[in-house]
């Protein structure tokens, strides 16, 4: 049977496979769009078993945040150079790849599989494009607030998870400088937790025991020790956790300072109750 422009046309609608390959689908599937369909996906996902092994470690981060900032998604979509990163196609697949992770709660696992939304896509574009593609993690956060960054063009995201704010204080001049830069002292000084409780107990008592072993030999007293143990973890905990982090725009106010300050403002108290950083490259080897 002969294979129109039409015919091609609407399955590279539906595929965004290129045109050269949708006409060779239409013709081994003898027109039959279904099958045609069926020989693309097939295709690519050979294509994408021969290119498995190759470091995907370039890429964007993209973020999809809904008009009331109460909800939004973020994934890391990997490929493997900066060129193919840079381009418009591959933007686009990282917009969609965005939005579905923002229109679906289901898990990671369930969204990058091979029979996933965003598995099968990442299928047609390897095979479209000729390199290895991934996305090797995504975040979908809910709050009263959620506030988020992009930096150097997508290499880092950022999302924040502020709660207490109504939609009104969410409106105030004061809330909005402060979520902003909150957002990018995250990008900036990427701290691991939230605040004290959520690190984890072994990992405290490992500094812990470092510090005292390091004055082991020194002749102070315990309750001494004891102190400087203690002074020690607070500066640990500077490092790791978000409240305790001196603010990048002025080191001499803390983060849980600048949350205060903002509460009076507006009125309310605001609480930081989560934030997801994704810097392009470090999800590939996770």
């Amino acid at each position: 049977m002969a294979i129109t422009a039409e015919m091609v046309k609407t399955l590279r609608e539906r595929t965004g496979a290129g045109m050269m390959e949708c006409k060779t689908a239409l013709t081994e599937s003898a027109g039959d769009v279904d099958g045609a369909i069926e020989y693309l996906r097939k295709r690519g996902m050979a294509q994408a078993a021969k290119r498995a092994g190759r470091k995907a470690s370039e890429g964007i981060v993209g973020i999809r945040v809904n008009a009331e900032r109460t909800t939004a998604a973020m994934a890391e979509v990997n490929c493997e150079t900066d060129f193919v990163a840079r381009t418009d196609e591959f933007k686009a697949l990282v917009d969609e790849i965005t939005e579905v992770v923002f229109s679906t709660d289901a898990a990671h696992a369930s969204l990058v599989g091979a029979d996933g939304p965003i598995g099968s896509r990442l299928t047609t574009a390897i095979a479209r494009v000729g390199e290895n593609m991934a996305v090797p993690r995504t975040e979908r956060l809910a709050a009263d607030y959620v506030a988020s960054y992009i930096h150097m063009g997508g290499k880092i995201g950022v999302l924040v998870q502020l709660d207490g704010v109504s939609a009104e204080a969410a409106q105030h001049e004061a809330f909005r400088a402060f979520a902003s830069d909150l957002a990018m002292h995250v990008a900036a000084a990427s701290p691991q937790y939230t605040t004290r409780a959520e690190v984890p107990s072994e990992a405290v008592e490992k500094e812990r025991e470092i510090y005292r072993a390091q004055m082991a030999e020194s002749g102070k007293p315990a309750n001494v020790i004891d102190k400087i143990t203690e002074g020690k973890l607070a500066a640990f905990y500077e490092q790791i956790c978000l409240v305790d982090q001196p603010t990048v725009r002025d080191p001499k106010v803390k983060v849980a300072q600048a949350v205060e300050a903002v509460s009076k403002a507006i009125g309310a108290p605001v609480t930081i109750s989560g934030f997801a950083r994704f810097k392009v490259g470090e999800g590939a080897a996770q």
